[in-house]
């Protein structure tokens, strides 16, 4: 049975969940699905009047808090954050904090303190994103995850129950790290050079294109553009154009009778041989044997 903490402050609507140590240690720890990020701790204090809570020598886990309502402050280090609505801030685990409500308006806040092997990594993240301190302009669906996580747990800690909360966890903290380009509906908005490269070159499969014509559709310089584009998305413009013929090439693999010269053309590529050897390096596998293989499954 989880163990449900009781404020003395008495915060109206207040829930938490502390997951019970033996339950992490045999559950959460030892099972390869969960084990890279696990919730230990969560819990939503709404108008929290008098909320204070002090670290001297920080937690053993790292700590989400997002400011939904209200305000509040927390101190990091020699550092003072201001929380205002829609902020929220990763606690690095181990750091020396405190945090508290403004006594005027007291903050709304959802918490969550996990651990595992991806946490580091995931804290680094949103710090080289903008710093420990965030903002989220469509919340609902973090909302919606956290409120899904809750329920979970609250049933108890079957392995199911687990799964289900702590694999919804990865998809939350991606809502912290992405929310500035995703609207309520899922869109993606405010594109950069980037993005709005990427969207040109989905248009464009069946095209031939070189570098300078893509940096062109974004106003930058082929060199900076190239720079640009792969410490985003870890590939070259080429590499990725390639790749999104080869995504077009198996749709027509599976899903058409065209011949592999056919195919090869329908994704600008003159060269049948070009074609094919490009996709088996990216897909592991000859065209023709692609398209064997899939019909059989």
């Amino acid at each position: 049975m989880e163990r449900i903490i009781k404020k003395k402050e008495g915060f109206q609507g207040q829930k938490a969940i502390v997951i019970p140590k033996q339950v992490i240690a045999s559950k959460c720890i030892k099972n390869e699905i969960i084990n890279t990020l696990y919730i230990t701790d969560i819990g939503y204090y709404p108008k929290a009047r008098f909320h204070y809570m002090e670290r001297a020598s920080g937690a053993e886990q790292y700590i989400l808090i997002y400011c939904h309502e209200g305000r509040g402050a927390v101190f990091l280090g020699h550092k003072e954050y201001k929380m205002v609505a829609d902020d929220f801030i990763v606690i690095p685990v181990g750091a020396p904090h405190s945090y508290v409500a403004d006594e005027k308006d007291p903050w709304s806040i959802y918490w969550v303190h996990f651990k595992g092997t991806a946490s580091d990594k995931i804290t680094s993240s949103i710090e080289k994103k903008g710093g420990l301190k965030g903002f989220i302009r469509f919340k609902e669906k973090s909302i919606g995850l956290f409120n899904e996580m809750y329920a979970q747990l609250e049933k108890g800690y079957s392995n199911d129950n687990l799964l289900c909360a702590n694999m919804c966890l990865s998809y939350f903290f991606s809502t912290f790290l992405f929310n500035d380009k995703y609207d309520s509906s899922g869109k993606l908005e405010h594109k950069d050079a980037i993005d709005l490269s990427v969207d040109f070159l989905s248009r464009h499969t069946n095209s031939i294109l070189s570098l300078e014509d893509i940096a062109r559709q974004v106003n930058l310089s082929p060199s900076h553009f190239s720079h640009l584009f792969k410490r985003k998305t870890g590939l070259s413009p080429m590499e990725y154009f390639n790749h999104l013929k080869v995504q077009k090439a198996c749709q027509y693999l599976l899903f058409t009778d065209l011949r592999i010269k056919e195919i090869s053309q329908e994704v600008g590529i003159e060269d049948q041989y070009y074609f094919s050897r490009m996709f088996t390096k990216v897909m592991g596998v000859a065209p023709s044997e692609y398209r064997i293989k899939r019909v059989r499954s």
